[in-house]
């Protein structure tokens, strides 16, 4: 079961999103942007290099002039194939020429630019020798909320995902836990969540008994026991858009403060969805969250944020945490999951993606929220 393929992206929709791009760059007070390979990459233009290697590839974005998608020569024939190619110009330059020299020749000399986050030193310093006149600044610094808002058809992809992550839940639940490693179950999760169609999976967290109190535990060759309270937490990427939901389950009966603090997790869970809705800031989704968890006592236990955003990656802005007083925006998609994490004992996380609708929030994860027990 992989679900019908999704309505795909034409090079209109690229081209809208380098101007949107360009524009924002512009209110942000940059010359513009310069997007090297990755995730931004993939977003603005449809195009992902066959390697990402030494060779400058590198898409320049400046309002009111033409997106300039600067790469080796080598590798434009791929590049020309990329769904947004028409919407942009290629510029390609040879083994043995000088990359920065022509991508100099498209920027402003003394200007600032936005830089996407995982740009090799390499080029970038060879920018910099090439234009000493000119700085520069993260994308995520300069323009956070650049991918935040999803359309009618991001939205489409990322309800598969997850739908497809809780069709995972429900097969993972029936198979046997104790006697078996953390390993081999997290094995199980990744082989389910490629049977419902994820192309990438990006994690599958299986923290057991006391490993359940790390957050990112690496699922491990710890057995797992009856008795254990093991975390699930799994997620990838589903044409091209994220899955990332957890759900905590018990190896038989739990003890009488297992399921409380299960039930007090769910209950911070739900305050936190609760709080979702236009013009709210980020910060009063964790607060709601929190303030369950720490009216109940364990506060201290509750050592992350409540929720960061999804889209083209696992992680992304907008984040749900203290001090972020930007407002949620329909269309925004994040996690809510908060956790209690008790040392050397039992962790619990409970964690669903949602979406900012006109009028409050949507889940895009259904799965039982009540403790789970499994043998």
């Amino acid at each position: 079961m992989t679900g019908t393929a999704p309505v795909p992206f034409t090079a209109d929709d690229y081209k809208a999103r380098m101007d949107r791009a360009a524009r924002q760059a512009a209110d942000a007070g940059l010359a513009g942007l310069l997007v090297a390979p990755g995730p931004d990459l993939v977003w603005l233009t449809g195009y992902a290099p066959p390697a990402v290697t030494e060779r400058l590839t590198l898409l320049v974005l400046a309002a009111g002039r033409e997106p300039v998608l600067v790469v080796p020569t080598l590798e434009a024939p791929d590049a020309e194939k990329a769904t947004g190619a028409p919407a942009l110009a290629l510029r390609d330059w040879t083994d043995g020429k000088d990359p920065y020299a022509l991508t100099a020749a498209l920027l402003d000399g003394r200007g600032r630019f936005g830089v996407s986050d995982n740009a090799w030193a390499l080029h970038l310093l060879g920018l910099q020798q090439a234009l000493p006149g000119t700085s520069y600044v993260s994308l995520t610094e300069a323009l956070p909320m650049l991918r935040a808002v999803k359309d009618a058809a991001e939205l489409e992809r990322l309800a598969a995902a997850g739908a497809a992550a809780d069709a995972a839940f429900e097969e993972i639940r029936n198979v046997r836990f104790s006697g078996r490693r953390e390993s081999e179950v997290a094995a199980d999760l990744a082989a389910l969540l490629r049977r419902f169609g994820h192309a990438q999976v990006d994690f599958t967290i299986v923290a057991s008994g006391p490993n359940g109190a790390n957050p990112h535990h690496e699922a491990g060759d710890r057995r797992i026991e009856r008795g254990d309270m093991v975390v699930l937490d799994f997620g990838g990427l589903k044409d091209g858009y994220g899955s990332d939901t957890s759900r905590t389950v018990h190896v038989g009966e739990p003890t009488e403060e297992e399921r409380r603090v299960h039930d007090l997790v769910r209950e911070a869970q739900e305050a936190g969805f609760r709080a979702v809705r236009p013009g709210a800031a980020c910060q009063d989704v964790d607060r709601a969250a929190r303030a369950v968890i720490a009216g109940a006592g364990y506060g201290e236990y509750f050592i992350h944020r409540t929720g960061h955003g999804i889209g083209v990656t696992t992680h992304e802005p907008p984040y749900m945490i203290e001090g972020e007083e930007r407002p949620l925006v329909p269309g925004m998609c994040f996690s809510v999951e908060p956790g209690v994490y008790l040392p050397g004992r039992f962790g619990v996380r409970i964690e669903d993606i949602v979406t900012v609708t006109e009028d409050g929030g949507r889940r895009l994860n259904e799965t039982e929220r009540d403790m789970v027990i499994v043998d």
